[in-house]
């Protein structure tokens, strides 16, 4: 795959969006749906993206790490638990992720989708990197 093309990555995988600010977990999911995954959520909790969890298959996530008052790790535990790949996408200094989660990989805000691709799925889509 070239250098620029690591977003079709995403076709044709369901990706979970955990974002509490609406704008920006709006134009992800139209910037994930045009390079062709589906959308699940997003969610602006952690009640309703467990809950989505539960009910849709995943196949991978973006967590914002600060939903409004509540910290996003509940989520990323049940998706470890799970064996789905995640990144946190935050524009928070990353010494608040805890040392637990220092192997998934963290991208600024706003989100930066070919290396969150990458992130997830690898270079070649079959090797995810955490």
């Amino acid at each position: 795959m070239e250098k620029g093309d690591y977003t079709k990555l995403f076709s044709g995988k369901r990706i979970l969006i955990v974002e509490d600010e609406y704008f920006l977990a709006d134009d992800t999911r139209r910037q994930l749906e045009a390079f062709g995954a589906t959308v699940i959520g997003p969610a602006a909790n952690v009640g309703r993206a467990l809950d989505l969890i539960n009910r849709e298959h995943v196949d991978a996530a973006i967590l914002d790490v600060y939903l409004g008052d509540e910290l996003v790790f509940a989520v990323s535990d049940e998706l470890e638990e799970r064996e789905i790949n995640f990144v946190f996408a935050t524009g928070y200094d990353p010494s608040h992720i805890p040392a637990k989660y220092q192997g998934f990989a963290l991208c600024e805000k706003p989100a930066e989708l070919e290396k969150i691709a990458v992130a997830l799925f690898g270079r070649s889509g079959s090797q995810p990197l955490n």
